[in-house]
């Protein structure tokens, strides 16, 4: 019962949301890091996680990345995607939630965050729809309004944006226009 109870508190909050901001590692990826020996890193992407970025956007809900590492490979996949809110790098991801809440022009509460670890509690507790990862460290959960079948880096964020979407009433008018 009291999870039933979460999942529709999770989706009264999601029917706000303005902006959906998301961590990189863990969360767009699986978390873990590729080196080659020259030092050059490398990520995989979920190309669904794309898809359901690229629909919220379509639906006018905006996209943001706050990852407290700095990865060329984050920003081109980021400049791929259209998104433009992009803070890499950020060791206290409060700043950057705080201007990018400002760019957007809405509250906190009209924020989604989507986090796996310590580093991402700051902004798990200011968003108006706190999100874990399924496979996130389990000290993050008291703290989330809701946690993701999906691992990370596996199909978690598209998710949470097909949530979002459903939660606003926009996710069949999307599927329809696929059919049409």
């Amino acid at each position: 019962m009291p999870e039933l109870y979460r999942m529709q508190d999770s989706y009264k909050k999601a029917q706000n949301i303005k902006v959906l901001i998301l961590d990189v590692d863990g969360v767009l990826t699986d978390g873990r890091l590729f080196f080659d020996e020259q030092g050059k890193e490398y990520k995989a992407f979920n190309t669904r996680d794309g898809l359901g970025i690229r629909l919220l956007q379509k639906a006018g809900i905006q996209v943001a990345v706050i990852s407290g590492r700095s990865s060329i490979p984050v920003a081109l996949r980021m400049k791929n995607l259209d998104i433009e809110l992009v803070y890499l790098g950020q060791s206290d991801k409060r700043f950057a939630f705080k201007e990018i809440i400002e760019e957007v022009g809405c509250t906190p509460l009209q924020a989604a965050y989507v986090g796996d670890d310590l580093i991402d509690l700051p902004v798990l507790v200011r968003a108006g729809l706190a999100v874990a990862v399924q496979d996130a460290n389990t000290h993050i959960l008291p703290y989330v309004d809701w946690q993701t079948q999906h691992l990370g880096g596996q199909g978690a964020v598209r998710e949470v944006c097909d949530f979002i979407l459903q939660a606003q009433g926009k996710l069949d008018a999307i599927i329809d226009a696929y059919l049409a």
